[in-house]
């Protein structure tokens, strides 16, 4: 979460992190949803982060969680749940528009499969944009995992 965090406060996408450090997009996505990356790469990061190689090495989970706040992580699921959202939307969209163009709307009984995955866009879009909070507020979550913790988070 710390490369995120980094790359995020500079303003670049996971591409142009991945040309800068001769990694792939792949290796930068692995180490933003915590992989424990290797010597070189931790290396390659600190070089273009600018900041020291212990940022990048906390043993256990390959990144120091402690430099994030419980905040920033929390910012950093909704925002990825929005994401989610409208890549679900855009897919929802292309199939549609693709179907449509195709004369695919004149086949018996096609509008219901569209209609329920309209819904279901329409849940996922509520879901993610924190609608729901009455039935599962944030503080609620967050005092499910300080229960499992054992410990404030």
């Amino acid at each position: 979460m710390i490369v995120k965090k980094l790359r995020l406060q500079r303003g670049w996408s996971q591409e142009h992190l991945a040309e800068l450090t001769d990694l792939s997009v792949r290796t930068i996505q692995r180490i933003e949803r915590g992989h424990k990356p290797g010597l070189e790469t931790i290396k390659s990061l600190a070089a273009v982060f600018e900041v020291d190689l212990n940022t990048f090495d906390s043993g256990d989970n390959g990144m120091n969680a402690q430099q994030l706040k419980a905040d920033e992580v929390l910012a950093m699921q909704y925002v990825k749940g929005v994401v989610e959202f409208y890549s679900h939307l855009l897919m929802y969209v292309v199939f549609s528009s693709v179907f449509l163009l195709n004369g695919g709307w004149h086949l018996e009984g096609i509008h219901w499969p569209f209609l329920g995955w309209g819904l279901g866009l329409l849940m996922h879009g509520l879901w993610s944009h924190d609608a729901f909070n009455w039935i599962t507020p944030p503080k609620w979550e967050l005092k499910m995992v300080e229960k499992r913790l054992g410990r404030k988070l």
